[in-house]
């Protein structure tokens, strides 16, 4: 008979749960990879693999068809709307936008049994609590600040200081990244500091917004580095017990669009589609690197982007919208319509895929409803954490739809655009609220109704998936109901 050994404190608690992966690209389109549109003239083995491993999502959604509003709504579980910024994003110099008592997704991760180790590596794009040299905080406003009163912020910035309010104080034990891609301060961020003084102003010859610069800053090499800094965090992890969430909010392919050389030319959709075919290498590199450190089989990897495509060609690192559809004959944001920021299906529908060894069936698909929020509720019920009431308010796990349970897990979800229209999704109908326009960055914007005609938008996404025929007068009983369940979400404060 052998004596019981005990089980030392590392091993159980990494015993309790897996790690996790969350990599979320920046202006990624539903149909830039291959295994989401036979068409694409994007070359994406590593994201085709990764669906042919898990299990692809056909009918996700983010919180928002914009950067900020998704971030929030992820690492909170509540609908980006409900906060400071119901419209628009943050800008540079901007405070922090999740509130000071609100318990975020890393934070709930690290109270578990489990006790994650948790880092974030790549654009935060929430705001900092900038102080000057007193300790002082540089108060700004959300939007953006202008002229003479901009450049009084910059010049009483103390960058030598800590930074508060920023991923450290949000729950992450470690943050590598470059906040905005095409925003000032042009230096890394390292935990709260920033790695290297920006003491130099960009050139005007550089692509984005005007601001200090760490002197030899190349737009070109930010996401290498980043990436780089990933893996390092994920090999540094093999000797170690407890599991860890690694969130990889990517810079690509954003603007500014600029490809690193291994990648130029491997696309057929010009410098954006390189761009594209650069996230393709970064999954690759992740998951090529928990196979190195023996943590593949314990854990959970999902890929996302965090709104629609512009459709940008990337010329002059940017580009018209639309522009590399009209060049190369691309369409990112395939079949579905609009664009990046706007309230049609092209702003917030993405590719959504989750491989989760021995859990997730290999090459499932399913075409339930989920939003990015649905990722806080999905962690907590994995570890039987209970949410209190006013925490994850807009977050419905999903525990049971990746375990093979193909039925919905939330009976409706409100869509949100750069300019603060809200949308209703149930079932096959979605409603638009008060807004005849795409409320983002198609045209046309919005428009004025007519007394006698439909006062929003409402479409048949079963009958009319692009949303080319608005029923808003056909159906007054089901535009009633709706605008009735939409106001009692946003009145009720919660949708949990």
């Amino acid at each position: 008979m052998f004596a019981s050994i005990a089980m030392p404190a590392w091993a159980e608690r990494r015993a309790l749960g897996p790690n996790i992966v969350f990599i979320l690209a920046d202006d990624m389109g539903y149909g830039d990879a291959r295994c989401y549109n036979a068409d694409s003239k994007v070359p994406t083995p590593n994201i085709d693999k990764l669906a042919k491993q898990g299990m692809r999502f056909t009918d996700a959604h983010t919180p928002s068809s914009v950067c900020t509003p998704t971030r929030y709504g992820f690492l909170t579980g509540r609908y980006p709307w409900r906060s400071r910024l119901a419209r628009g994003i943050v800008w540079f110099w901007d405070p922090p936008l999740i509130e000071d008592n609100r318990t975020t997704l890393p934070e709930m991760l690290r109270a578990t049994p489990a006790q994650y180790a948790t880092a974030c590596m790549g654009k935060w794009h929430l705001g900092w609590a900038w102080e000057d040299a007193q300790g002082r905080p540089v108060k700004t406003r959300f939007g953006h600040t202008r002229g003479e009163r901009l450049k009084a912020i910059v010049e009483r910035i103390d960058f030598t200081r800590a930074i508060p309010g920023g991923p450290l104080d949000h729950g992450f034990d470690r943050y590598f990244g470059d906040d905005v891609p095409n925003f000032p301060p042009y230096t890394f961020f390292e935990d709260n500091r920033l790695a290297e003084q920006p003491t130099e102003a960009k050139p005007g010859s550089m692509y984005g917004r005007p601001g200090p610069m760490a002197p030899g800053w190349d737009l070109q090499l930010v996401q290498p580095e980043i990436t780089e800094r990933a893996i390092e965090y994920i090999l540094s992890r093999e000797q170690r017990g407890e599991p860890f969430f690694l969130y990889m909010p990517l810079n690509i392919p954003h603007t500014p669009i600029v490809p690193d050389e291994p990648y130029q030319g491997k696309s057929g959709a010009g410098r954006y589609g390189d761009f594209v075919a650069q996230v393709d290498g970064v999954v690759g590199r992740v998951i090529g690197a928990l196979e190195d450190a023996g943590l593949a089989d314990n854990t959970i990897v999902v890929f996302t982007s965090d709104n629609g495509s512009p459709a940008r060609s990337g010329k002059k690192g940017s580009g018209p919208t639309h522009s590399v559809t009209k060049e190369f004959g691309h369409v990112p944001n395939a079949p579905w319509r609009g664009l990046k920021a706007d309230i049609w299906e092209a702003g917030h529908r993405v590719p959504h895929i989750v491989r989760w060894p021995g859990v997730v069936r290999p090459g499932t698909t399913t075409n339930q409803v989920v939003c990015l929020t649905d990722w806080y509720a999905t962690f907590a019920d994995l570890h039987a954490m209970e949410l209190e009431h006013n925490q994850a308010e807009d977050s419905f796990s999903m525990l049971g739809l990746l375990q093979g349970n193909d039925t919905p897990i939330r009976e409706s979800v409100v869509h949100h655009s750069l300019n603060g229209t809200l949308a209703l999704r149930k079932g096959d109908w979605k409603l638009i609220e008060g807004n005849l326009g795409s409320g983002g960055f198609s045209k046309p914007g919005r428009v004025a109704p007519k007394p006698d005609g439909p006062q929003g938008q409402l479409y048949n996404l079963a009958d009319d998936p692009k949303e080319s025929t608005n029923r808003w007068l056909d159906e007054p009983a089901v535009v009633e109901t709706l605008l009735a369940e939409l106001k009692a979400i946003r009145d009720a404060g919660r949708s949990r």
